[in-house]
C-alpha cells in the first residue's frame, strides 16, 4: 500500500512541501556530527539535498523508484552531487559506515511490526562510525486524535495545495485506528473543484509510544541519549507533537 501513496513524487512534494525548521534542524544535526550522512526513507530529498549543499557526503536509500527519480531530478536542478540507493530500511548493506543517520518525516512509521524495528535499527547501527549517531523524528501519539480515527471521510483544509494543471486540490482523508497492531489504516482522496476523487489512496502509519523506543532501540544495540519535543530543541514532554529523537551505539 505504501508504494501506491509513493508512486507519484511531486504529487507527494505539493502534499508534503519541505518545512524549514525540520530541514534547519537535520542540517544543525549533520555540522554538528560532522562527516557522512546517510537518510533512510529519503523521499525525494527535502532533506538530504540541502544537507548535501553543506559539503557533507551524503548517501539517500528509499524503496519508491518514483520518489528516488524526483529526488536525482531535484539534486541535478541544484547541481548537488549525492548518491541515491534504492532499498528497504529494514535490511540493506551499503559496505560502508556512516557519522550520522537520520529518519526524517515520519518514514520509520511505515515499518508496522516491532521486529521490522529492531530489524532496521539493527542496519543502522552496522551502518554507524565510531562515534556516530541516528536521529530520527516521528509524531508523538495522541490518544484523542487516535479516538477520532473513526472511520468518518472528513475535510483536511490545512492540507490543500495549487496543482499547475488542476489547480486547488483538496484533501479527505477517512481512517480507522487498529489498537492491537497500533496501526491507523486510512485512506486520502484528492478532488478539485471541478472533479470529485481524481486519486484515492490508501496509507497506514504506524504508532511508536515514547515509552515503547528506549527498549526497541535496546534490541537493535542503540539507545536514547536526547528526546526533544519540538523543532527547537525544547525538552519531550506529553503533549509534544513530534518525538526528535537522538541515539547513539548501545
Amino acid at each position: 500500500m505504501r508504494e501506491r501513496f509513493y508512486s507519484d513524487a511531486r504529487l507527494y512534494d505539493r502534499l508534503f512541501p519541505a518545512r524549514e525548521p525540520a530541514v534547519d534542524f537535520y542540517r544543525a544535526e549533520a555540522d554538528r556530527q560532522g562527516g557522512s550522512v546517510l537518510e533512510l526513507g529519503c523521499g525525494t530529498g527535502n532533506k538530504l539535498i540541502p544537507i548535501a549543499s553543506d559539503g557533507h557526503p551524503c548517501v539517500g536509500l528509499e524503496l519508491s523508484p518514483p520518489m528516488l527519480a524526483e529526488a536525482q531530478r531535484k539534486a541535478d536542478e541544484r547541481g548537488v552531487e549525492l548518491d541515491w540507493v534504492q532499498g528497504d530500511m529494514r535490511e540493506f548493506d551499503l559496505g560502508r559506515t556512516f557519522d550520522l543517520v537520520i529518519i526524517a518525516a515520519n518514514a520509520l512509521l511505515h515499518l508496522h511490526e516491532a521486529s521490522d524495528l529492531v530489524d532496521c535499527f539493527r542496519s543502522v547501527r552496522r551502518h554507524l562510525a565510531p562515534g556516530g549517531r541516528l536521529v530520527f523524528d516521528v509524531f508523538n501519539p495522541s490518544v484523542q486524535m487516535l479516538a477520532h480515527a473513526d472511520g468518518v471521510r472528513r475535510r483536511r483544509e490545512a492540507l490543500s495545495f495549487v496543482d499547475p494543471d488542476r489547480g486547488v486540490v483538496h484533501v479527505d482523508v477517512a481512517e480507522t485506528y487498529d489498537a492491537a497492531a497500533q496501526v491507523t489504516r486510512g485512506t486520502w482522496y484528492f478532488s478539485t473543484e471541478s472533479e470529485a476523487d481524481v486519486v484515492d489512496v490508501p496509507l497506514e502509519i504506524r504508532s511508536i509510544f515514547p515509552q515503547e523506543l528506549p527498549p526497541l532501540l535496546s534490541l537493535g544495540g542503540l539507545r536514547l541519549v536526547e528526546r526533544f519535543g519540538d523543532w527547537s530543541r525544547r525538552p519531550f514532554t506529553g503533549d509534544a507533537a513530534v518525538q526528535l529523537c537522538v541515539c547513539e551505539s548501545d
